[in-house]
């Protein structure tokens, strides 16, 4: 699988990463429901032997569950396979309420990483992401200098490689970057989330500054195996269910016709519409990397068989009519 420089850093990454928002487990806020940590490790371990060379995780996900998981696959696997690791902080919980809150201050942070090198069980953490610049996504961002001063302090102490900003507009990555180097922003990105089109994308483009696309299969309704009896399925517990309004009427069948054109363009391709949805996202020479998620190794290859298509113009344009009007993102602002 060819490889891309993620922004100036001195990482090398598959066009696909793993991510573990999906595989966290239960009890926590933003559960994707009850998942078998077996079926979640051999999912990883899959994608790896096919040439995925980097997780991307967070400390809030499962609560130190999915830090912990990718920490196993670390172990299992051959150290000549080995992939990069990417977690993100400033998401921090209450142990015995669970409740989760937000926290760029020094001390917060670098207790966070302290914490995520020992759930990854590493000594180096590949890239380390401020996950989000306030929290409610809308709020005060006050403290954005201090928490990249923190990260370029714990980069000098050889605990991270590299450093990465989540969900950041474009003032707030032009913050960033005042206070030290930025190798990327993990934005949400899909046929159905293109604010960062506008502006971001070119930004980056500009600045160098990588992009490691997420949500790049809009929660799993992008794949092509999300129906309606599926959705109404979902345990009680799965936030999509409840919380999501790309999961409900009146976008819901919109959005299944995308996913009908999607799955008619893979079939000239001999691949499902989940390809075809990654492979859309991939088509942005802005993009470095596309995070995609699998609960189980028989999701792997549908996903993989992205980075051997390219759409072609006019396949872009039998898309076109089909995206929504507008760019409005539509994740829980909390976690993603």
């Amino acid at each position: 699988m060819q490889k891309n420089r993620l922004g100036t850093s001195e990482l090398l990454i598959s066009p696909i990463g793993m991510g573990t928002w999906a595989i966290a487990g239960q009890g926590w806020e933003f559960s994707w429901g009850a998942q078998d940590d077996g079926d979640s490790l051999a999912a990883l371990e899959y994608a790896v032997e096919r040439g995925v060379n980097w997780i991307d995780t967070a400390a809030v996900y499962g609560l130190g569950h999915a830090e912990i998981l990718t920490g196993q696959l670390l172990r299992q696997v051959p150290a000549s396979r080995r992939p990069l690791v990417f977690t993100k902080g400033s998401l921090v919980w209450d142990p015995e309420t669970r409740e989760i809150s937000h926290s760029l201050a020094p001390q917060s942070l670098m207790k966070e990483i302290e914490d995520s090198l020992r759930r990854l069980q590493v000594n180096v953490i590949d890239l380390y992401q401020i996950h989000w610049p306030a929290f409610p996504a809308d709020g005060n961002s006050e403290g954005i200098e201090e928490a990249l001063a923190t990260l370029a302090q714990a980069k000098a102490q050889g605990k991270i490689r590299a450093i990465g900003v989540s969900n950041f507009d474009v003032s707030q990555l032009e913050r960033a970057r005042s206070v030290t180097d930025i190798a990327s922003l993990q934005p949400p990105y899909s046929a159905l989330m293109r604010d960062i089109e506008e502006q971001i994308l070119p930004y980056c483009a500009t600045a160098q500054v990588g992009v490691i696309a997420y949500s790049t299969l809009q929660s799993g309704l992008l794949t092509g195996s999300m129906t309606r009896e599926r959705i109404a399925q979902l345990s009680d517990d799965d936030w999509r269910k409840s919380r999501s309004a790309d999961f409900q009427e009146p976008r819901l069948s919109k959005n299944l016709a995308l996913v009908e054109v999607m799955a008619n363009i893979g079939a000239r391709h001999g691949v499902k519409a989940a390809a075809v949805a990654i492979a859309w996202v991939l088509r942005n020479r802005a993009v470095s990397g596309a995070i995609v998620g699998a609960r189980r190794p028989d999701q792997v290859n549908g996903l993989i068989d992205a980075t051997r298509i390219r759409l072609s113009h006019a396949e872009i344009e039998e898309i076109r009519p089909y995206l929504p009007e507008g760019m409005g993102t539509n994740v829980p602002s909390s976690v993603s």
